[in-house]
């Protein structure tokens, strides 16, 4: 069975000998040492100031959104996974869809200025697929109207902007580091945050509300604290990052070759390195991919569908939100199976599916 993704799982003996530690020492949680080495290696790694590591991606935008006190509406994309939005909502914010670029896939900077309102606190991009926003575009917009900006770089690790990280733009970037993830620890994510003050409110929310100087709750916090373990797994990852992004690339490229002119291939932002994360394809219709994903999964091969439905469908946000360019991509957009260790026969029955479909 061949998925769209496979986790990366390190050397066995490796991660033993970072449990052998945690055995040893006795802390499991709270800000331990293998949490703050992966922390600091994370930092020196990706060329950017204050990781903050967290459970979960999710929970990461969680904080965010709480360190910058975020209140009324907030302007995102459509087209994103679930948590995009649901943690907007879930923290008593109001989403309003602004559509993508047919192309990028990325949130339209072009579209945002109508959305904001007087209610209006934050822009949450997307880098969709790691694809970097145009971020340049979206920092004047917020500065004309006095807006924070929250990335959600989940996809976008180790991706470059001109002479440096993508994560150093906008007040925070959150990442995720879940299972599936082309970094991970298991489970987990973190906040990138430039300004220190604001860091160390992060820092606290993430503990509860808690001043670790002096043990006082100040703030209105949660429990989001990663574990050793899960740092653990980060750190023999982080190892072999340069190993996994030279197999991806290679992979990435077998697809590429194979289909540029055949079909519509995201639009990359000429300013952005590639992390090879995922490999994203548009159908000309969505009976053209579900005949594709059909045939696939009779030869044991599932891609998946990124992303539905367009999250200004969802149930749960104001309706009425008309997002075509987003609706239309969520019913042609395939990601094609693409890991470290994808045999390339299996990626030519991916292709061959395809260039017979056509």
């Amino acid at each position: 069975m061949i998925n769209v993704t496979k986790t990366y799982l390190p050397n066995i003996d490796k991660y033993k000998s970072y449990i052998d530690e945690i055995y040893a020492n006795g802390q499991l949680t709270n800000n331990g040492p293998l949490v703050q080495k992966l922390e600091r290696r994370l930092e020196e790694y990706l060329g950017v100031n204050n990781v903050i590591l967290v459970a979960n991606g999710t929970l990461a935008l969680d904080v965010a959104y709480r360190a910058l006190d975020l209140t009324g509406d907030v302007i995102t994309t459509p087209f994103s996974f679930v948590a995009t939005t649901s943690s907007i909502v879930s923290n008593g914010l109001n989403p309003l869809f602004s559509d993508i670029s047919p192309h990028t896939f990325n949130i339209d900077p072009n579209l945002i200025e109508e959305k904001i309102t007087s209610k209006t606190s934050a822009i949450v991009p997307v880098h969709v697929f790691g694809n970097a926003c145009e971020v340049e575009d979206i920092q004047k917009i917020a500065e004309r109207h006095s807006l924070k900006v929250i990335y959600d770089a989940a996809h976008a690790f180790d991706v470059q902007y001109k002479e440096g990280s993508i994560l150093n733009y906008g007040d925070i970037s959150t990442l995720s580091f879940h299972a599936t993830k082309l970094f991970h620890t298991i489970e987990g994510g973190a906040l990138i945050i430039k300004d220190d003050e604001l860091a160390n409110k992060a820092r606290r929310l993430v503990n509860f509300g808690i001043n670790n100087n002096t043990g006082e709750s100040r703030d209105l916090g949660m429990n989001a604290k990663m574990n050793e373990f899960e740092a653990a797994m980060g750190l023999c990852v982080l190892d072999d990052i340069n190993l996994i992004l030279e197999k991806r690339k290679i992979r990435y490229n077998n697809y590429a070759q194979a289909l540029i002119n055949q079909v519509q291939l995201q639009e990359k932002n000429n300013n952005s390195s590639n992390n090879y994360a995922y490999f994203p394809i548009a159908l000309e219709s969505e009976d053209q991919l579900l005949s594709i994903v059909q045939k696939l999964n009779k030869a044991q091969i599932f891609p998946r569908r990124y992303f539905r439905p367009s999250l200004n469908k969802l149930s749960y946000v104001e309706q009425g939100q008309a997002c075509p360019i987003s609706e239309n991509a969520s019913n042609r957009v395939l990601c094609l199976p693409l890991f470290h260790s994808i045999k390339e026969r299996y990626q030519n029955t991916v292709i061959n599916t395809i260039l017979e479909t056509l």
